[in-house]
């Protein structure tokens, strides 16, 4: 046998051995970029449910606290508050305060900027109401004065919910 052929023959194998071991590299390489891409998108699409979710309970939550407020202002001014009463006042913020928490580590800042805002109006007007109740009322504070930063609270809701939506991509536009 001439020794150019054989040299010819491995090195035709090698380079069929090689082809091939180089389009299986390829292609392995082609599948874990697409398993990586897939998993960015699952992580993704699983961080917009998270933060829907937390978004949905925050603002029943906290639409929920501006309206116990409203209601115990409304007890003050026509028959007085009794034990049930403030237990469901106190219900409401609860409720709020968990809801604001778990959204301190999943908004992102213009939507917490947003929550952080109605979770301090709704805390001045709780205080403002708590103070009136107990007949200790700060300077200047009044019935009308607690209706009316309680009626305000509904404006930095609406601001907060808008962020949470243009977050989510449901209405950029607003």
């Amino acid at each position: 046998m001439d020794p150019s052929a054989v040299v010819i023959a491995v090195t035709g194998v090698a380079g069929t051995l090689g082809a091939a071991l180089l389009t299986q590299r390829g292609s392995e390489r082609a599948k874990r970029r697409e398993i990586e891409l897939v998993r960015a998108h699952e992580e993704a699409r699983e961080n917009r449910a998270l933060r829907r979710t937390c978004y949905v309970e925050l603002n029943r939550d906290a639409r929920q606290f501006t309206t116990a407020l409203n209601h115990h202002l409304r007890l003050m001014r026509e028959r007085g508050v009794e034990d049930a009463d403030r237990v469901a006042l106190d219900a409401a913020k609860s409720a709020h305060r968990d809801r604001y928490s778990e959204a301190q580590m999943i908004a992102p800042s213009a939507v917490l900027e947003r929550a952080s805002a109605v979770n301090q109006a709704l805390n001045r007007v709780y205080g403002q109401v708590k103070r009136l109740e107990r007949g200790l009322p700060g300077p200047g504070e009044t019935m009308e004065s607690a209706s009316r930063a309680q009626h305000e609270t509904w404006e930095v809701l609406r601001a907060m919910r808008i962020a949470m939506r243009r977050d989510l991509g449901v209405s950029p536009d607003d």
